[in-house]
Parts: structure tokens; C-alpha cells; sequence
């Protein structure tokens, strides 16, 4: 019985079996008269308007939440790591954005800096985190200090948030001072300015140029730089303003201010305190 059922039905599904050409309306949804359906897609005015976004989408990352805005006042160092007072900054991370503050140039235990930094919110960040270098001429700069800033709830009521926040480091964990943040949030999406271009950022910002780059050019050498001619007699009066001082530590630190006299007296003479 159940074979004889198969047959009939295998039988009725080949009597709907259409054989030709198709027609023009042919797996179509709704008329068959395709200017309606042109007419129906269109859009109106007042749904454009709501689908229009005066930010292009290339200026936002898929994930954007908002804008932060984030100002590093100052901090309170326990201990000065230099060999002379400390030229600290700040180093912020907030996702994959790494943003830099200036230097606070022998700013010692008590760096200040007051700048505002401005930088996208992305969904599922919910930590900001923060690091203090001391600047270095002879090597790499040092970490002196860190600390990570949660993200309050009220920063997204429209509130601004002011903290002092414990730094951790080489003397233990909130062992090394504390650092002053102010945080605020707003909806307005963060834009990049056009390539060839500058802009601030802070009152005390340097302006950061984007420069177009082409593609033929991407994959080129820079060219190598040319030496420096130093002039030995000015070696020779710097040599002779520090004789108690080792040779060789001169001229090091005479070729590694390009020859620059006036500069070398000055890292000399902090070596020196």
C-alpha cells in the first residue's frame, strides 16, 4: 500500500513539472509588472532622511559606541627613578587606540599635564589602561608606573567623572603614587580629519599631519640617511670643559646629539649633578 502511495505521488509531481521557456515574472515577489516593483523599493523622503548619516562609515570602526574624552591632570610619584628629576608622560589605552600625552618636562614626583585626549568608545570596552614612562635620551624610555581605570555607569547618564586612581609598579601593587583622570561621554561619533590635514587635540597638543599614501609608493626603501660630519674641534672644547669625565663617554654622548655642542654640555652637566 505504502509502495503504490509513493508511485502516485512521484507521479502527481511530475504532472506539475512546468516544460518551456519561463516566464518574466518567474520566481518574482509581488506584481508581475516590474516598474511597480522598481516604483515599490524606492524609498521616501522621510525614511531617507532617517536611514542619512552626516558621518562617513569609514570614520567609525563597525562596533562604535561613542566618544570618549579623557584628560590626565597630574600625578603623585613615591619615588623618582631618574638619575636627575624625571621627564614623565602618559601612555592611554583604550582598545587597539594607543593615544600619548606631552612631556612634562622635569616634571619629577609631580609630573602635570592637563591634556584632553579625545577617542572612540567601541562595545565591550569597559577598561581604560593607563601608563606612565619617564622619557629617556640615552635609551629606551622606562615604565615607571600603571594602572587601570574602569569605565563607570554613570559616564553614559551624561555625568562627568573625576578620580584619583592608585599606580602600581616596581614598590608593589597602588605602591607608587596616584594619577588624577577626568572622564566624560557624549553620543557624537569621533571623525578623522581628511588625509593632508591637521589638527589639535588639547590646548597643549601637537598637530599630527595625515599624509596621503599611494600604493606604488607602499612598498619602497627609504632612502638611507646621510652621516652627519662632526666637527672635532667642538669635541675637542666640550672634552675640555669635563676632564675628570671618561673619554669615551663624551664622545658617545657628542655623536648621539649629532654633534650639537650646546646640547652635549647640557647632558654632560646633568650626569654630573
Amino acid at each position: 500500500m505504502a509502495a503504490i502511495t509513493s508511485i502516485e505521488s512521484v507521479s502527481d509531481r511530475w504532472k506539475q513539472a512546468r516544460v518551456g521557456e519561463l516566464s518574466q515574472d518567474f520566481l518574482r515577489i509581488g506584481s508581475a509588472d516590474p516598474s511597480q516593483n522598481a516604483a515599490s523599493v524606492q524609498p521616501t523622503p522621510a525614511a531617507a532622511n532617517a536611514n542619512w548619516n552626516p558621518y562617513p562609515a569609514q570614520c567609525l570602526v563597525p562596533s562604535h559606541y561613542g566618544r570618549l574624552l579623557i584628560t590626565c591632570v597630574q600625578a603623585k610619584l613615591s619615588r623618582n627613578y631618574g638619575i636627575t628629576r624625571m621627564d614623565p608622560y602618559v601612555r592611554i589605552r583604550v582598545g587597539n587606540f594607543v593615544y600619548e600625552t606631552q612631556t612634562s618636562q622635569n616634571g619629577g614626583k609631580n609630573p602635570y599635564w592637563n591634556r584632553a585626549i579625545q577617542c572612540q568608545l567601541t562595545a565591550g570596552i569597559e577598561i581604560i589602561h593607563i601608563e606612565i614612562y619617564d622619557e629617556c635620551s640615552f635609551k629606551m624610555d622606562e615604565l615607571i608606573a600603571w594602572a587601570d581605570v574602569p569605565i563607570p555607569e554613570t559616564l553614559f547618564q551624561g555625568k562627568t567623572h573625576e578620580g584619583t586612581y592608585a599606580l602600581s609598579g616596581k614598590q608593589g601593587e597602588g605602591q607608587e603614587g596616584s594619577i588624577d583622570i577626568v572622564l566624560s561621554y557624549s553620543l557624537q561619533p569621533f571623525t578623522y580629519p581628511i588625509a593632508g590635514t591637521s589638527f589639535l587635540v588639547g590646548s597643549n597638543a601637537r598637530p599630527i599631519v595625515l599624509t596621503p599614501v599611494h600604493q606604488a609608493n607602499m612598498y619602497q626603501q627609504a632612502p638611507p640617511p646621510q652621516p652627519i660630519a662632526l666637527s672635532n674641534e667642538d669635541f675637542l672644547q666640550v672634552r675640555e670643559m669635563f676632564p675628570n669625565m671618561d673619554e669615551q663617554v663624551v664622545r658617545t654622548i657628542f655623536e648621539a646629539n649629532n654633534g650639537n655642542k650646546a646640547t652635549t654640555i647640557n647632558c654632560l652637566l646633568q650626569l654630573n649633578e
